[in-house]
């Protein structure tokens, strides 16, 4: 992967985090999505994932001089992906898709959209050395 493209990676991470809250959430006034999860995706929680989105964008450029960051990265999709395996188990999608089913969507794909998000910062980290990308194509 060029890191061109592993640029463009992380800008749609951060969009993805971003418009993805924005919208779903209507702008942070959903209730349904944020008492679905509160401990997640209360106001606070949706706070968070849109600074994590800005955080992704932020170092879209220079990636490859913040190795551990990725690192935290795979880590914070991770916990997110463990939260939406625990919502998918509990079986509460289909009355969330009745009360309100921007919320359903979101917790349709959240889980299966950070398991991608977290695949792609674990190559970025395992395929840079700090400071230096080791990518084919890299510069």
């Amino acid at each position: 992967m060029s890191e061109k493209n592993i640029r463009r990676g992380f800008v749609l991470a951060g969009l993805s985090n971003i418009l993805g809250v924005l919208i779903c959430s209507r702008l942070f006034t959903n209730d349904v999505m944020m008492e679905t999860q509160p401990g997640v995706m209360g106001l606070f929680g949706l706070v968070c994932i849109v600074l994590w989105g800005l955080a992704y964008i932020a170092v879209s450029r220079n990636f490859a001089h913040v190795r551990w960051l990725v690192a935290v990265f795979v880590i914070e999709k991770l916990a997110y992906v463990i939260a939406w395996i625990a919502f998918q188990t509990s079986g509460s999608l289909a009355a969330v898709f009745q009360q309100d089913a921007l919320a359903g969507v979101f917790y349709t794909i959240y889980g299966p959209n950070d398991f991608a998000f977290m695949l792609f910062f674990g190559f970025v980290f395992l395929k840079t050395r700090s400071g230096t990308p080791s990518l084919p194509g890299s510069v």
